[in-house]
């Protein structure tokens, strides 16, 4: 069955699932069905696309042929591809996990798709809503070489940049990376506007020379405005950047490296989950760095 004949469904209907669903629907796939823990917002969306509201995970399962899932960490994964949950009807089933979780979960939940007779495929996802609903995610891509094939023209409807990267749990370690650096960098400019603003100096000026020095960075085309501004619309949450750096901590420790960068930039957004500051956008970062905020 090719996959824009597929019956899909959507599991995780939280900034990104949604979107990438309403984008599929889009471009003329049928979303037969979505779940979300949060019923009425499995209800809201299933009107909005005409598709079946779930109430079960197996539902889920027992009405596509594949099914995207966007869930928040390592437990909501393995309880979702635990027995009696997702993979009750899963026989011939393709999962594509676009979560940012451990690469370990990612393997453990290719191993129990196959001992249930389905396939799995790990999409990460270096992107944000807008591309989420736009179709312009950058996609990097885990598993068996032939289920991504069978599966690509569907994820080239989801992205711009697809990228096959190798076996399952190859494609999370660099996203954990990615995130890594990313959220050093989200540090290091909040930290250095704050000090501009305790200095004195004028901080949109400042932007301006970090943009043609070593200073610049994606980060600051993207957060340096809103730290300044203290507009933290969620985009990407402080806690979810806690959680990532913590992913790729882990993986130092096991590979036995030293990265003391990110373990004070994972410090730094645990310390706004306990201020209560988790789901503001990572730029709010800057109200613990800049004079009289925090």
């Amino acid at each position: 069955m090719s996959t824009t004949t597929s019956r899909i469904a959507v599991i995780g209907l939280g900034r990104m699932g949604a979107n990438m669903a309403r984008h599929l629907t889009d471009c003329g796939y049928t979303i037969t069905s979505v779940y979300d823990i949060l019923p009425q917002t499995t209800q809201e969306l299933a009107n909005e696309l005409g598709s079946t509201a779930a109430t079960s995970p197996s539902q889920v399962c027992e009405e596509a042929d594949v099914i995207l899932t966007v869930v928040t960490d390592d437990t909501s994964m393995r309880e979702l591809f635990s027995p009696d949950q997702l993979l009750t009807q899963a026989t011939g089933k393709t999962f594509i996990n676009c979560a940012t979780v451990s690469p370990e979960v990612h393997q453990e939940v290719e191993a129990a798709c196959q001992a249930a007779g389905a396939h799995s495929l790990e999409a990460c996802m270096a992107s944000s809503i807008s591309q989420a609903r736009e179709g312009k995610l950058y996609l990097m891509i885990g598993g068996e070489r032939a289920v991504f094939d069978q599966h690509q023209a569907l994820l080239e409807t989801l992205s711009t940049n697809l990228r096959y990267i190798g076996p399952a749990g190859q494609a999370a370690k660099v996203k954990a990376l990615v995130n890594m650096v990313m959220n050093i960098n989200t540090a290091a400019l909040a930290e250095g506007l704050g000090l501009g603003d305790a200095l004195g100096l004028d901080t949109k000026m400042l932007c301006e020379v970090f943009a043609q020095t070593g200073a610049n960075s994606r980060v600051l085309e993207t957060d340096a405005d809103d730290m300044i501004d203290r507009d933290h619309e969620c985009w990407f949450s402080a806690s979810h950047a806690a959680k990532d750096s913590g992913i790729a901590n882990s993986l130092a420790a096991e590979a036995g490296v030293e990265v003391p960068l990110s373990q004070a930039t994972e410090h730094q957004y645990q310390r706004m989950i306990d201020a209560g500051l988790g789901e503001l956008d990572k730029s709010g970062i800057a109200e613990l760095t800049f004079p009289g905020r925090s």
